[in-house]
């Protein structure tokens, strides 16, 4: 992984902003789905599959990639047109979201897109399937040779099998293993300090024996020097929690719990047009503000 230059934090920038534009068209299209977590991890996946990851578009099933784990997997839409965008399938095709017999699920099915190494759905699986992935290298001596990625939300770490993943993962000191956490504070009924509070969660982490980073998920150059550090230990596994916005880019949107299943709808006050307008104009603002 390279150092990011001026030059290539504007592109990353304008990749993430049009990969927002995609997932609020492709949200409107198909009249369902997730808003405020796919627009606010649309910076960490842009990083991930334009200058971290180790894959090929043109060669999806390439033995040395690194292995990619969506555990959250409701924020697909993220998911679906950042894959479009690095040119594993037709942008068009980002508008069959969740219709009848599209390969666009509402959760992703690992047999219909290449590149998908899980199906998820049910919240706090990934970490488990991560860390199976993460062993099976290390038995077969590549864990030099790739990582494991696995991307999760902070709702998710309610659920105990997170936590029986993060329990096996420090014990055997998986350190070819990076876990990411959209630490965004809300979930479907609320935020995440009502609902079920997380907090102290870097301790948490520690206390499972897990090198801890916390870092702005919208901030390119702080998140790829973390990425860089986790890749450098040796002796445990690192997760980054990844403080981001939800709904970010739409101001309207942006910190809000109800757009966490909420699709912005035509009809609405708060639309299509809107959202899509403001993009729009932040595109501009992205350019200017690195002239």
């Amino acid at each position: 992984m390279s150092f990011l230059s001026d030059e290539k934090v504007l592109q990353l920038e304008e990749r993430a902003n049009e990969i927002r534009k995609s997932i609020i068209e492709m949200l409107v299209e198909a009249g369902s789905g997730h808003t405020a977590g796919p627009l606010g991890m649309a910076d960490v996946f842009t990083l991930f599959f334009f200058h971290i990851l180790k894959h090929d578009p043109k060669n999806p099933s390439w033995e040395e990639r690194d292995r990619f784990v969506l555990s959250n997997g409701h924020i697909c839409p993220v998911y679906y047109a950042t894959l479009a965008h690095a040119g594993y399938l037709p942008i068009e095709e980002l508008k069959t979201l969740r219709k009848f017999g599209t390969r666009l699920q509402g959760h992703p099915h690992r047999e219909y897109l290449p590149l998908l190494e899980t199906s998820s759905g049910p919240l706090g699986t990934g970490l488990s399937q991560a860390v199976g992935m993460a062993l099976a290298d290390r038995i077969s001596a590549r864990s030099q040779n790739r990582f494991i990625y696995c991307f999760m939300s902070d709702g998710e770490q309610d659920a105990g099998n997170t936590w029986e993943g993060a329990m096996l993962a420090g014990k055997n000191k998986l350190h070819n293993l990076i876990a990411i956490i959209d630490r965004n504070n809300i979930q479907i009924d609320g935020y995440t300090e009502n609902i079920m509070p997380l907090e102290p969660l870097a301790d948490k982490w520690r206390a499972f024996n897990w090198h801890v980073i916390e870092v702005s998920g919208h901030d390119f150059t702080a998140l790829n020097e973390a990425v860089t550090e986790a890749q450098s230990m040796y002796e445990k596994p690192t997760v980054i929690i990844a403080h981001t916005i939800p709904g970010k880019g739409v101001r309207e949107f942006e910190r809000d719990y109800k757009w966490h299943g909420y699709d912005p709808d035509l009809k609405d006050e708060i639309g299509y047009e809107m959202a899509l307008k403001e993009l729009r104009t932040l595109g501009g603002k992205i350019k200017s503000e690195h002239q």
